[in-house]
């Protein structure tokens, strides 16, 4: 019997295990993948989740493994350029981009390393249900016997397409359909910092990643993916070139494609339902946003130490589980709410007026673009930045 079965080991797993184990609890940990293993994924770690890092002591592991430090980023909207970095936030003076064969190595030995069970190549066929309850697993190893676990909550850590989440029916609450989609791969020979510059509805994001690649990434919107895909090379640098020419040369003739393109589609924006008896959601299997905003893995890590927090609450007899639970995802909607509703907005590739004027004056106004990176960064939330007299300042500047 364990405290807690852990579906799915990638960002938002590994974490809520290893911090389960940690205070004490059996913990298994389970995922249909080995490790290392890649996922499709933005890659990027703001300062706010390397922080999370650093206190779970896992840190020094991803920075010895030579990933880039990104320290200057430029976003950017038609012809309006915003260059900056933030303050450090919480004590974290850099970002980076590392690659998920890397990361989801590190945190799955974490989790190991802290006492939790952790099976690769298992997946898991069946939810146990009794009297309403969610209360175990059934599952097994390729070509393997299929082998029942107990546990006193199972948690969906697996992703947009949750296992967990669909065998609860567990409800999207809020939904805001997806407006583009993407391509990705990896370069050598390009020497950058941090881009993402938006075009006329197209997108480019270009940030080094390890073994002295650079990941490049292109976005457009959905009603042009049937004709991107026709030519998919081609495309892919004419969006280079018409938004940042300069780089758009030099991948041409400097950059060597050294892995082949990766598509991602992605499902609409949504909040689904994450708590229920015996379970929980964490990770893309309770939220999901578009990934322009690269927020997807420090959000899992931040909420994943609050889901571990208030299990452990609900586990220790403290609360009641279900308190413990529903307050988890009320806190989690209410802090991530705001980045939500700014990917939403941003996403679509065609500001708004407001927005518009705002990176207008932010593309002038350093002070502020160190504001605006901040909270991108998660030293600053959206309400604090976009607070009216703060805008009226900015805008204000203007005139």
């Amino acid at each position: 019997m364990y405290d807690a079965i852990v579906v799915g080991a990638r960002c938002a797993g590994s974490p809520v295990g290893m911090l389960l184990a940690k205070q004490g609890y059996r913990v298994l940990v389970v995922d249909r993948s080995t490790f290392p293993s890649d996922t499709i994924s933005t890659h990027y770690i703001q300062q706010r989740g390397l922080a999370r890092l650093a206190s779970w002591g896992l840190l020094d592991k991803l920075l010895a493994t030579d990933v880039p430090r990104i320290k200057q980023m430029t976003v950017s909207y038609l012809d309006i350029v915003i260059n900056g970095f933030a303050d450090p936030i919480q004590g974290i003076d850099f970002t980076c981009a590392p690659r998920r064969t890397v990361l989801d190595t590190i945190l799955v030995d974490g989790a190991r390393a802290a006492g939790a069970e952790v099976r690769e190549g298992y997946t898991v066929r069946e939810l146990i249900i009794s009297d309403g309850a969610v209360v175990g697993i059934r599952g097994g190893f390729a070509g393997g016997e299929v082998t029942e676990e107990r546990a006193r909550i199972v948690i969906g850590a697996d992703g947009r397409n949750s296992f967990v989440a669909q065998a609860v029916d567990a409800e999207i609450y809020q939904r805001v359909p997806a407006e583009c989609f993407i391509y990705y791969s990896y370069f050598s020979g390009l020497r950058t910092d941090f881009h993402s510059r938006i075009g006329a509805r197209e997108q480019i994001g270009i940030w080094p990643t390890h073994d002295d690649r650079t990941l490049v990434a292109v976005m457009r919107k959905i009603d042009a993916f049937e004709d991107f895909r026709t030519d998919v090379e081609g495309n892919f640098h004419q969006i280079a070139r018409t938004i940042v020419p300069e780089f758009g040369e030099e991948l041409a003739t400097k950059g060597k494609r050294e892995d082949r393109f990766y598509p991602m589609r992605y499902p609409d924006n949504y909040y689904r339902q994450s708590h229920g008896d015996g379970w929980a959601l964490v990770g893309d299997a309770g939220y999901h946003k578009d990934p322009l905003t690269g927020l997807g893995i420090s959000d899992a890590f931040e909420y994943a130490e609050l889901l571990a927090g208030r299990v452990h609450e609900g586990l220790s007899g403290q609360r009641p589980m279900s308190e413990a639970l529903a307050e988890y995802q009320r806190v989690r909607d209410e802090k991530s709410h705001s980045g939500f509703e700014f990917t939403c907005a941003i996403s679509t590739l065609e500001l708004t007026p407001q927005l518009l004027a705002v990176f207008r004056a932010l593309g002038s106004n350093a002070e502020y673009a160190k504001d605006f990176y901040a909270m991108i960064g998660g030293g600053m939330t959206g309400e604090e930045f976009f607070a009216p007299e703060r805008m009226a300042k900015l805008l204000g500047a203007q005139v």
